[in-house]
């Protein structure tokens, strides 16, 4: 998985395959940029061919050798056993919207199967069901991802209120912002549970901000029918969410920020300049992190989103920074715990289309195989395939 591989992102799809076939993989953590290594069969190697991803064939002997070098202990490097093939599911609209998720471009493009849920699922209580979930570019706090200024008028927009209003009121919500909370906490609960939560852009702090905001009404007139709550900010309750902290919010239908917590309107940071930097964890004791942050590049060309970077001062102790830029203060990619399962907030919104607008098509992955952007996603789908162990520091 360094830069002798022809497709890193397919690579994802064969260690997936290999174990939804019942065979396990080993994570080479730090070894040739977090290579997999697995049972030979000839299955496995036509798999391979047909998809495009670069291999190598060793002997026993060989493998042995690898295996005393990642357990050695001066080295950075580890070895993860990766058991069982994850239960995936995805919480998207199933109507189209005018743009595109990062997350299943790359399910799809790395032949990883996964089942689509949306609020009527979430709901009825189906999350159980799986291990991992994905929250699409959502906006959890009930204010239609703050397109009003700008979309109001757009048959989309419009088709799109019509069809969460009817959904809310088909599970018993006199209001699309109370159907959205009750969705955000079912998403809590199933990671209190053990589940593991993986969101990208307005899916993370919008999701906090909904929790935070159970206790008030933070949505103008035009988004629900009634005003927000004048003092919606004081009843804020922080101690409800999983990684934000003490923001304020931004209650100006017209401007397409929710909160501070953001940095997209606030930042200056010019496009060629535009890079964070992966953390360099500790393989054998902080595991975790150095799962989640395998790649074969270690700075990564930034990319904006609805929420495109978290300020740093608005995390909550506790929280883990996998991807910062240092000098504008932003953190790009966390990760924490959250009960029994743990998360993962990934800003911006698509790794190689810098500012993606609406109505721009979709990305194109065959050209861009080897992105290291897309590779962090994928780092989150096998992680909860891993053999778990207890994290040392």
């Amino acid at each position: 998985m360094d830069d002798e591989q022809k497709d890193h992102l397919k690579s994802y799809g064969i260690a997936f395959w290999v174990l939804k076939n019942g065979e396990e993989v080993d994570w080479l953590l730090n070894y040739r940029g977090g290579s997999f290594m697995m049972k030979y069969g000839q299955k496995v190697e036509e798999e391979c061919k047909i998809r495009g991803v670069s291999y190598e064939v060793i002997a026993d002997a060989k493998a042995n050798e690898i295996i005393t070098e990642v357990s050695d202990p001066s080295v950075n490097m580890d070895l993860v056993k990766l058991e069982k093939a994850p239960r995936m599911a995805v919480y998207s609209p199933k109507n189209k919207l005018p743009w595109d998720d990062a997350v299943t471009l790359v399910l799809k493009y790395a032949e990883i199967p996964y089942d689509l849920v949306y609020d009527e699922e979430v709901i009825h209580g189906e999350l159980p069901k799986y291990d991992w979930l994905h929250l699409h570019h959502e906006d959890f706090t009930g204010q239609y991802s703050k397109f009003y200024g700008a979309f109001r008028y757009a048959q989309w927009y419009t088709d799109d209120i019509k069809i969460q209003e009817a959904m809310a009121h088909k599970l018993g919500f006199s209001k699309v912002s109370k159907m959205k909370l009750a969705v955000a906490q079912n998403i809590r609960d199933f990671c209190a549970g053990g589940g593991f939560l993986f969101a990208m852009c307005s899916g993370t702090d919008t999701f906090d901000i909904a929790l935070s905001a159970a206790n008030t009404d933070i949505c103008e007139r035009m988004f629900d029918g009634d005003a927000a709550d004048q003092d919606a900010q004081a009843k804020l309750d922080f101690s409800q969410t999983f990684a934000f902290q003490n923001f304020t919010l931004d209650m100006n239908p017209i401007s397409h920020s929710f909160s501070n917590i953001d940095v997209t309107t606030t930042r200056q940071v010019d496009r060629t300049r535009d890079f964070f930097t992966l953390f360099d964890f500790s393989a054998k004791w902080d595991v975790v992190p150095s799962m989640l942050t395998q790649d074969h590049d270690k700075v990564i060309k930034g990319f904006m989103g609805l929420t495109t970077a978290y300020n740093k001062s608005m995390l909550k102790p506790g929280v883990t920074i996998m991807g910062e830029m240092k000098t504008a203060n932003e953190a790009r990619y966390i990760h924490g715990e959250y009960g029994k399962g743990q998360w993962t907030f990934y800003g911006g919104h698509d790794p190689e289309d810098y500012q993606h607008a609406v109505n721009d098509p979709p990305t194109d992955l065959k050209l861009h195989p080897n992105s290291p952007g897309y590779r962090l996603i994928l780092n989150n789908v096998l992680f909860p395939a891993a053999k778990k162990k207890k994290q040392k520091t």
